[in-house]
């Protein structure tokens, strides 16, 4: 069985776009840059057609890829999201116990993780570190670093 990724409404949607965007438009326009290169001549020793097919064979394992991801979503809703611990969805107040920093970052699925807006994927190793964690208690985190420590100080939807 396939692995259950966890994502909010939006992220979903986006991954349902592509997908439909790479099965019509995208297929559309790679038949017609074949159909092009193969007009051009002796498909032997036709670089653009040969360019074209391995262009649309990746566009197929990204189409592959999308429905496997999409067949396999289960949609997180904030209602749902237990705030008494550290969960997907869930933005939490952390401080590094090594130099005092703090931050906040909310756990969302990897397609979705955006660092400059404070999302990390619930699979990221800081975000591994962080789940069912509650206020007070210590994150440890093996990082490239060395072993990194987190205390939890707030757990909130934002």
């Amino acid at each position: 069985m396939a692995d259950v990724r966890y994502y909010t409404e939006e992220g979903l949607q986006n991954l349902k776009d592509e997908l439909q965007e790479l099965k019509t438009k995208g297929r559309a326009d790679m038949a017609k840059q074949i159909a092009e290169a193969r007009d051009k001549g002796d498909l032997s020793e036709n670089a653009e057609y040969d360019a074209a097919k391995d262009a649309q064979g990746l566009m197929e394992m990204r189409i592959a890829e999308l429905e496997g991801l999409v067949g396999n979503a289960r949609v997180k809703k904030q209602e749902d999201v237990d705030t008494s611990k550290v969960s997907i969805l869930c933005t939490a107040k952390i401080k590094n116990l090594k130099n005092g920093m703090e931050v906040k970052y909310t756990l969302v699925s990897e397609k979705e993780a955006n660092l400059k807006e404070g999302k990390i994927s619930y699979e990221s190793p800081i975000g591994k570190g962080l789940l069912n964690k509650k206020i007070g208690e210590i994150a440890q985190v093996q990082a490239p670093a060395g072993m990194l420590e987190f205390e939890i100080l707030d757990i909130t939807l934002e």
